[in-house]
């Protein structure tokens, strides 16, 4: 049981470096639409030899799931993430955006007997919540109203939930790999409308550039193709409410890569909920 615990650290604690990734390759000119097509067809072109024996799901109700956790857990999440991050503060959406393991305890408990918290979950998981909002916030206690990005930044946290919510109904039926392969080849098909509205124009020369081929790399190697597939081994072992409370620790890793990598400042009282978190979580997950 503990390598996927350790699966789903090692997933979370990449993801939270992402944030650190993506920004250096807008800065050299990319846009966030274009860094999830470069990125998610990396991870498919990379796992595809692996999981060509099968290509179909065993009933059409199934391939319609694929295809919503293309959906819900990567085209129209990091559509609605990063536009969120247009209309407001990063603070507002990461607060928002994190909250996904809340809600997903909340809906799974209600559909789910087994994946109900006991008391001792429960004050974890709001420990461990109440130290990401201090991490996210960073000593700067000022949220700005701004309906359309808070909005569009709940609505990529609903997404995650029903992408967790997929991926419990189908995780025992597929093999995580096939589930994963899937999950990419459906976000890069349901990600091909954007590009009407904000056309695909990649300067080639630009990725060959060793920074900006590096961050893709990182991206769609190791962040995608890796983390998606252990992340969905550690869904089907552990449940939905248990491996998405990592989640938690997103903001504690990206505020320590962007420490290390931009120099931004950490503060008192964002150590303070890092200790939180991590008490936290020990809290949620000890036997």
């Amino acid at each position: 049981m503990l390598r996927y615990h350790l699966f789903a650290l090692l997933a979370v604690t990449v993801w939270g470096a992402t944030f650190v990734s993506t920004k250096v390759l807008i800065g050299y000119g990319l846009s966030s639409a274009e860094i999830f097509v470069v990125r998610f067809l990396m991870a498919y072109l990379c796992i595809l030899p692996f999981t060509c024996k099968k290509w179909l799901a065993d009933t059409w109700q199934d391939e319609l799931r694929m295809a919503g956790i293309g959906i819900t857990g990567g085209s129209l999440y990091f559509l609605a993430e990063n536009m969120a991050l247009e209309f407001a503060p990063a603070s507002n959406v990461s607060l928002i955006v994190c909250s996904a393991p809340l809600w997903t305890a909340i809906l799974l408990a209600a559909c789910y007997r087994n994946e109900r918290m006991n008391r001792r979950q429960r004050w974890g998981s709001l420990m461990a919540f109440a130290g990401m909002v201090l991490v996210v916030l960073n000593g700067r206690f000022v949220l700005q109203l701004a309906p359309k990005g808070d909005l569009l930044a709940l609505t990529a946290a609903f997404l995650w939930v029903l992408y967790s919510l997929i991926i419990k109904q189908i995780g025992h039926r597929y093999e995580a790999h096939f589930i994963t392969r899937k999950t990419f080849f459906y976000g890069l098909i349901t990600i091909l409308p954007w590009f009407l509205y904000e056309p695909f124009s990649v300067d080639w020369s630009l990725l060959i550039q060793p920074i900006v081929a590096g961050n893709l790399l990182f991206l769609g190697f190791v962040a995608s193709m890796l983390c998606y597939l252990l992340w969905a081994i550690a869904m089907r072992e552990l449940g939905a409410v248990r491996a998405t409370n990592y989640i938690y620790l997103n903001p504690l890793v990206t505020i320590l890569t962007a420490a290390v990598c931009i120099d931004e400042q950490i503060t008192p009282i964002a150590l303070v909920g890092a200790a939180l978190i991590l008490y936290g979580m020990w809290r949620a997950e000890r036997n």
